[in-house]
């Protein structure tokens, strides 16, 4: 099946339910923050969204699916970051993908206290 699409304001309703995430704009662009730690960017025409994700995973991930997916830019390759077309995702990708990229910046039991108290993000 093909994906909808998603837009910036769908990811941000998901993201400002997380504990500790908050957003910054940087340079003109939306970032989203837990403390120092940027977990979620987006392009300057909010097209493509860049998240935490492990750097031993990402190539595997990009190979999976080349136009959902791409490398992050050379000066960003050394941090745990892959982006994403918005375009290519449906709102149930993009929840995980808010939801994973959030879970690799917080304490661990940040993340239990908040699956527990929310089965599943609406």
């Amino acid at each position: 099946m093909k994906a909808n699409g998603v837009t910036i304001d769908e990811v941000r309703e998901v993201a400002r339910r997380l504990p500790r995430a908050y957003e910054a704009v940087v340079r003109g662009r939306l970032k989203l923050r837990v403390g120092r730690i940027v977990w979620l960017a987006f392009s300057a025409d909010e097209t493509e969204m860049g998240f935490a994700f492990p750097k031993e995973l990402r190539e595997a991930l990009v190979e999976s699916d080349p136009d959902t997916f791409h490398m992050p830019g050379p000066a960003d390759l050394r941090y745990n970051w892959a982006v994403v077309r918005l375009a290519a995702i449906d709102r149930d990708q993009m929840r995980d993908l808010v939801l994973d990229a959030w879970s690799m910046v917080v304490p661990q039991q940040v993340v239990d206290d908040f699956l527990r108290e929310n089965e599943a993000l609406d």
